[in-house]
């Protein structure tokens, strides 16, 4: 995988993005739902991921997605 772009939506161009702007997947949630656990987001429909699906699935199971949004949602 040659990276990973993650976006924390706050609001209409207002976002906090995290990675390469030519990376392989990118993962997108809002703020709101940045806290919940990503895999059940991505199952509902809140999160969104372009790219490889088997990588996504990877970084859920890794615990890194969760962590990232975390960390991105509780901006100061």
């Amino acid at each position: 995988m040659t990276g990973v772009q993650y976006r924390v939506v706050f609001g209409k161009k207002d976002e906090v993005i995290e990675g390469s702007n030519d990376a392989a997947l990118v993962i997108t949630v809002g703020a709101a739902d940045a806290l919940g656990d990503p895999t059940s987001l991505y199952m509902q429909g809140k999160l969104k991921a372009t790219g490889s699906s088997g990588s996504l699935f990877e970084l859920l199971r890794s615990g890194e997605v969760s962590a990232v949004l975390k960390r991105l949602a509780s901006r100061p």
